[in-house]
């Protein structure tokens, strides 16, 4: 895919007001009908667009006019509307279905492509036109006997993406109320080759998933909570850094800032397409990235040993073992995770090592630092971000020096070194920061390491690293977090983006000056 270039937008209009709910500004809507990004015109037809195998060079189109459209004014929360997608995600040229209920006599959808433009932190993509509204059916169990809550709508919408750019998309709905509900969709790169990946952790937003009452961690009314979940579902009840708004879209919108190629993928496609970051100069995990299939984390290994940089931009992260099913015609639209109840997973009397626990659990364990270069200590946390490695590369431009903190940085789960015969060396502890984890005491790190392919690894070891970008957190962090987080990605991609950067920068092993225990000692939560 093509580089996206620098367009101007200042940091007002970069980190104007991410929180959904919250006013946006007003919206550069263009005219109804498919819209290529690239080009900015309606279709002369409003139909679809043949699909393109191969082009003559040719200049560049101008950049599409940037708004914050994509935003929420009013959104639904009792069920006034709400939408899912038939994919999570899709090359262009994807047919993808939308699947809406309300209660309203109408709606509206637009999408937008998430990026950073001149005027906004999206480009209008596509319209709908009005709907008529209809209710669907109450969610169901299916199956029953993992409590697999599913939506069983009927498909109101064909959406031709044709003409779509890669990246992080958001399907916005508006009722003729004024009630509004998002949906997340990714339109995926058809290579990874020569560009830093982006990608989304859609396993995790599952998990956390609420809709119909039940998630990998809540079921309703008290009963027991889903073993599988599905994403035949609208996303509610996410939270915070859990969100993909607060998590993946700063990430983003600054990765796009710095002009490098991109690509963009989610991590189911990491599972259904292991061969999907070939040729990646660079990996990012936006955000609270959870649940890993073992295919997922082969495929991340399999990079890093060709040379890929690899940035965990998060914490607790490939914590749990899942595995993804087929629902229907469809692959990976169910997502099986025992979690702590492990041992009623049936395939775990086979010792498989696609048992749903911990990965650093029996019958397989492979604990998560060998690749992350850390391993998920406490939640919940809050603390400041003490620098241990002012020199380090990725902090240039930021100005600090060792001791200094970063107000707030730390929280709501952080990770830890945990230096056993399996930590990658040499390893560079960035940052240390001594906290009490419920009255035990422990500390939180960020670190690089470097690997033998020469690939470079950081991990930031909180969940906070994007909401930090725009300042919207469980609390607000400042200006000065703000800056930071923002500067040290943004060096990391374009970094990232010259190839393997252990070559240029390798890591200065420093764990030895750390008093770090090999176990755990905080309770488990």
């Amino acid at each position: 895919m093509r580089a996206r270039g620098t367009t101007g937008a200042g940091p007002a209009s970069v980190l104007a007001c991410l929180l959904v709910g919250l006013a946006g500004l007003a919206g550069c809507e263009a005219g109804r009908g498919s819209v290529a990004v690239g080009g900015g015109q309606p279709s002369a037809t409003g139909g679809a667009s043949p699909r393109v195998e191969a082009q003559e060079p040719r200049t560049a189109p101008p950049q599409p006019r940037g708004s914050e459209g994509w935003r929420m004014r009013r959104p639904a929360e009792h069920g006034e509307v709400a939408a899912y997608t038939t994919h999570a995600g899709g090359e262009p040229g994807t047919l993808v279905g939308l699947k809406v209920s309300t209660t309203e006599g109408g709606y509206e959808v637009s999408a937008w492509r998430i990026g950073s433009y001149a005027g906004g932190t999206s480009a209008f993509v596509w319209e709908s036109g009005f709907r008529v509204g209809r209710l669907q059916p109450a969610p169901r169990f299916a199956p029953a006997s993992t409590r697999t809550v599913v939506a069983p709508w009927t498909r109101d919408l064909t959406v031709d993406t044709t003409t779509w750019e890669p990246g992080l998309h958001v399907f916005r709905l508006r009722t003729d109320t004024g009630w509004e509900t998002q949906v997340p969709y990714v339109v995926t790169s058809p290579s990874a080759a020569g560009t830093v990946a982006l990608v989304a952790p859609v396993t995790t937003w599952q998990a956390y998933n609420t809709w119909g009452g039940y998630s990998l961690y809540t079921g309703a009314n008290g009963d027991t909570r889903s073993h599988a979940v599905s994403f035949d579902r609208p996303y509610q009840g996410m939270g915070s850094v859990n969100d993909y708004r607060l998590a993946a879209i700063p990430v983003v919108v600054r990765a796009e800032a710095t002009g490098v190629p991109l690509s963009y993928f989610t991590n189911v496609d990491l599972h259904t397409t292991p061969r999907a970051l070939q040729g990646a100069r660079g990996y990012v995990s936006m955000g609270h990235d959870e649940y890993w299939t073992t295919t997922m984390r082969d495929v991340v290994l399999d990079a890093r040993a060709a040379g890929t940089n690899l940035a965990f931009l998060g914490a607790n992260t490939m914590y749990w073992r899942v595995r993804l099913l087929a629902r229907g015609s469809v692959p990976a639209r169910v997502m099986v995770g025992y979690r702590h109840d492990a041992h009623a997973d049936p395939v775990r009397p086979t010792g498989s090592e696609d048992t749903t626990a911990r990965f650093r659990d029996p019958p397989v364990p492979r604990p998560e630092h060998d690749l992350v270069g850390m391993q998920y200590e406490c939640y919940p946390v809050d603390t400041d971000y003490v620098v241990a490695s002012p020199g380090w590369w990725g902090f240039r431009g930021t100005g600090v020096r060792r001791g200094d903190r970063v107000a707030g940085l730390v929280g709501g789960e952080a990770d830890r070194v945990y230096p056993d015969e399996r930590l990658p060396r040499p390893m560079q502890v960035l940052s240390h920061s001594p906290y009490a984890c419920r009255g035990v005491a422990t500390s939180a790190q960020s670190v690089y390491y470097t690997a033998p392919s020469g690939a470079g690894v950081f991990s930031a070891g909180t969940l906070r690293w994007g909401c930090a970008m725009v300042d919207r957190c469980e609390r607000r962090l400042g200006a000065a977090t703000r800056r930071f987080t923002q500067t040290v990605t943004g060096t990391l991609v374009r970094e990232f983006a010259r190839g393997p950067v252990g070559e240029r920068h390798p890591a200065r092993d420093n764990v030895a000056d750390f008093d770090l225990p090999l176990a755990n000692t905080v309770p488990a939560s």
